[in-house]
């Protein structure tokens, strides 16, 4: 049976069927994908992703067959934080996340952040700026 073409710019919601679960997690799949892209290139060793549970059960079958370094940080009943890599990366992150990232020392947070690949000028910005000793620092920064 063909399904009707909804016109540019329009978009009749009695036509178009429910994504399934699987469409739902392509998002999902394509930056999971664009990751192990990174990872096998070297362009990044370490990344963390915030997905529901019916995601990790997406992503965890690709990390375990490619024999992908991973842990999964526990959130709240239906999210969790993945953390995957290269095994030292992980296995220094798993070291690290201990409890929330929210609650993390201004020394971890940077760390964690330099681990993850983000702008080291930021993390330095950032780390002066929530470490409790840095009120000179951060103002010579500026």
């Amino acid at each position: 049976m063909v399904e009707p073409i909804a016109l540019i710019g329009t978009r009749d919601p009695a036509l178009s069927p429910q994504p399934t679960s699987a469409e739902n997690g392509i998002p999902v799949l394509r930056l999971f994908h664009h990751s192990l892209y990174e990872l096998k290139r070297g362009v990044r060793a370490l990344f963390l992703m915030t997905v529901s549970r019916p995601e990790l059960e997406l992503v965890h079958p690709k990390l375990v067959t490619q024999d992908i370094s991973y842990f999964v940080q526990e959130l709240n009943p239906a999210k969790v934080n993945l953390f995957f890599g290269s095994a030292p990366h992980v296995a220094v992150a798993q070291l690290l996340v201990t409890r929330p990232l929210y609650a993390l020392t201004a020394e971890e947070d940077f760390m964690l952040g330099t681990l993850l690949g983000y702008d080291c000028e930021q993390q330095c910005r950032r780390f002066l700026t929530r470490s409790v000793h840095s009120t000179e620092a951060a103002l010579a920064a500026e």
